[in-house]
């Protein structure tokens, strides 16, 4: 017998598969009947007609490979550095207090006003595209884990203690758990900003990318090209936070974390009998 909240996320699926198909119906009618001028807004079958012809000649891959590289390698990097920084300073109140002031201060400046200071350092290439997602990925992270580390009970704490634990055990066994929500959910937000970071030091200056080719592709009026990586960019978006949901659901496996309507209609009691 079929599990009813199967049933239940396959009915959702097929109406949100439904409404996009209307939605999409709806924008190309009003498109040609309302007399909208194509370099305004293009029809949904000029943006599909301009993303398959993107495929088909091939131009496309080699800028998605390019702006997916940059998101990666400065995700990587900005995430790496946070989670270690702000682990010291959750661990070491001299760190703390000699660190974290300036690093307020630094996080009150815009980002994005910076993109064009990092592409003069360090030039159109890969790097400067990196470097920018690093430093936008690195402050959520840093942030999430400074505050998931400091939410550990201070009763366990200090149970543990008072049991001989070392300070390595008590993070490994106590504070690093607990904190792994927060670490998490400040993982979902770099990894957008990354995205948009790269995106935007693209835009700037860049030899390749889907930023660079969207520009390029303003200049030459093709409205319909830019909607279609926009499209692109969205997708690689959901696709990397779907990966990251996939990585958390391995690692933070005693988190009965779901997203599904039907898995939000049901209440706790129900949820920690399923999970026995």
């Amino acid at each position: 017998m079929p599990d009813l909240s199967d049933i239940d996320t396959l009915r959702n699926r097929i109406l949100s598969v439904f409404l996009l198909v209307a939605i999409l119906a709806v924008w190309e009618l009003l498109v040609r009947v309302g007399g909208i001028p194509v370099f305004v807004l293009p029809p949904p079958s000029s943006i599909f007609s301009a993303m398959w012809r993107g495929f088909a000649t091939g131009v496309y891959y080699e800028h998605i490979a390019v702006t997916v590289f940059q998101v990666l390698a400065g995700y990587t990097i900005g995430c790496g550095l946070g989670f270690l920084l702000g682990a010291a300073i959750a661990l070491n109140r001299y760190v703390a207090y000699f660190l974290y002031p300036y690093i307020v201060m630094f996080l009150s400046m815009p980002k994005v006003a910076l993109v064009p200071l990092i592409v003069l350092w360090f030039g159109l290439g890969m790097t400067s595209k990196i470097v920018t997602a690093a430093l936008i990925s690195f402050f959520p992270l840093m942030i999430n884990t400074i505050t998931g580390l400091n939410a550990a009970n201070k009763d366990q704490v200090d149970l543990m203690r008072s049991l001989g634990a070392s300070g390595r055990q008590i993070f490994v066994m106590l504070r690093l758990p607990s904190a792994l929500p927060f670490v998490f959910a400040g993982l979902e937000i770099a990894v957008t900003l990354s995205l948009i970071g790269t995106v935007v030091a693209e835009f700037l200056g860049a030899e390749r990318g889907l930023g660079m080719l969207m520009q390029n592709m303003n200049f030459l009026m093709d409205i319909g090209g830019s909607f279609s990586i926009l499209i692109i960019l969205a997708l690689i978006g959901l696709a990397l936070n779907r990966t990251l949901l996939f990585v958390r659901r391995r690692i933070y496996f005693w988190d009965k974390f779901d997203q599904s309507p039907s898995a939000a209609k049901k209440s706790p009691a129900i949820r920690s009998a399923e999970a026995l």
